[in-house]
């Protein structure tokens, strides 16, 4: 009766951690969003895939909860880190419904650790990680947090900036930001970090007003102090004598 919340990070197969690979192995059950099974049903050949679509999360952890209790080994993965908007807090919240059985939270690569290696160093010093998806939080609350986080002067990055109903949630975002730091603050996006076909850009904050963005992006917004070295974006830790 073990159940393992595994972040796979972005998903090929040389940026899954060795102890990510070894739960999946150990598992007779792989339990996950139909996009991310897809990510290693084939280095997993042999095993049960249980999937679901996406905004069906609950019925997912149910189901993975239901095959631990069973006697099995199951392992509930996800993108990224399991417990950076994953489903490890879920998993546990539900698991409460159930007989006890074995959890354990295997850590991934997350989008915002990924992002910022493809466009330099831009979280070398404080900075916070925002969902601009009003899915489970109200809008007003994120916008609310966005502007505190730019007010603090941290260094923003963007999780799920836009969607086709959420197309100027990033444009709104960026208007606040605007109020407390200067135009030409540095910022950058990659988009399908660590897979096929990724991009990444960088550019000032009024152009990322009026970037095209999509789920599959990751968004920094660089500091005061955040600066372009050779088109790279860097967050200054403050040592001296640089």
């Amino acid at each position: 009766m073990k159940l393992y919340v595994v972040g796979i990070g972005p998903g090929e197969l040389d940026q899954i951690t060795p102890a990510a690979m070894a739960a999946m192995e150990e598992s007779d059950v792989i339990a996950g969003y139909t996009v991310y099974i897809d990510l290693v049903r084939e280095r997993l050949a042999g095993k049960t895939f249980l999937t679901t679509p996406m905004k069906q999360e609950v019925d997912r952890c149910r189901m993975a909860i239901e095959e631990a209790v069973k006697g099995k080994t199951v392992s509930m993965i996800c993108s990224g880190d399991a417990g950076v908007y994953g489903m490890a807090g879920l998993i546990y919240e539900l698991s409460q419904q159930y007989p006890p059985i074995e959890i354990t939270v295997i850590p991934g690569i997350t989008a915002a650790m990924s992002g910022a290696a493809v466009l330099g160093a831009p979280l070398i010093h404080d900075f916070a990680v925002i969902s601009l998806s009003d899915l489970l939080t109200p809008l007003d609350k994120i916008m609310n947090r966005v502007s505190l986080a730019a007010q603090g002067d941290f260094v923003l990055c963007f999780y799920n900036p836009a969607s086709k109903k959420r197309a100027d949630y990033l444009q709104r975002a960026c208007e606040l930001i605007l109020q407390h730091r200067s135009p030409d603050t540095p910022c950058g996006w990659v988009r399908n970090i660590g897979r096929e076909g990724q991009e990444a850009k960088t550019m000032t904050l009024a152009e990322l007003c009026h970037e095209q963005v999509d789920m599959f992006t990751t968004v920094f917004v660089g500091n005061s102090q955040t600066k372009l070295i050779d088109g790279k974006l860097v967050t200054p830790r403050g040592y001296k004598n640089v």
